[in-house]
């Protein structure tokens, strides 16, 4: 039983380690010719976010996924390519959450409202505590 349940773990581990032994993409970790597409390309990259590491650009990511996501913005930089048209088609194949610059749309703005509300609700609070100590020390 032990060997079956192990030859299974091999057979279903074996794509998964197929997919991080292929070669990188050619504009992964090469740099484009031109240093002003470069630039432009390198500083997209900072603006998103690596899917697999959840905490790096892609950038500064050493995951295959990143790899890819970098030969992508290189390439669509180098075919001339605007980097905001580039951006929202990394966000339209991958999701919002790609981008470190979040929108504002019907299903985020509650995440920017939240937190104002809230500081307006702080301030009337303690607005109203500090003027009844003020009128308590007043008599």
């Amino acid at each position: 039983m032990r060997v079956l349940l192990a030859l299974i773990a091999l057979a279903l581990a074996a794509p998964l380690a197929a997919q991080d032994s292929l070669p990188p993409a050619p504009y992964a970790y090469q740099q484009l010719e031109d240093p002003e597409l470069e630039a432009q390309a390198t500083e997209l990259m900072h603006t998103l976010r690596c899917l697999k590491c959840q905490s790096q650009s892609i950038a500064d990511s050493d995951a295959p996924m990143a790899g890819d996501m970098r030969h992508q913005v290189r390439t669509r930089i180098a075919a001339g390519e605007d980097p905001e048209d580039i951006r929202a088609w990394l966000i339209q194949r991958y999701g919002d959450y790609v981008s470190y610059q979040p929108r504002v749309t019907a299903a985020t703005w509650p995440l920017f409202a939240i937190p104002l509300a809230l500081l307006v609700i702080v301030f009337f609070i303690l607005r109203g505590r500090f003027a009844r100590r003020s009128k308590g020390a007043g008599e």
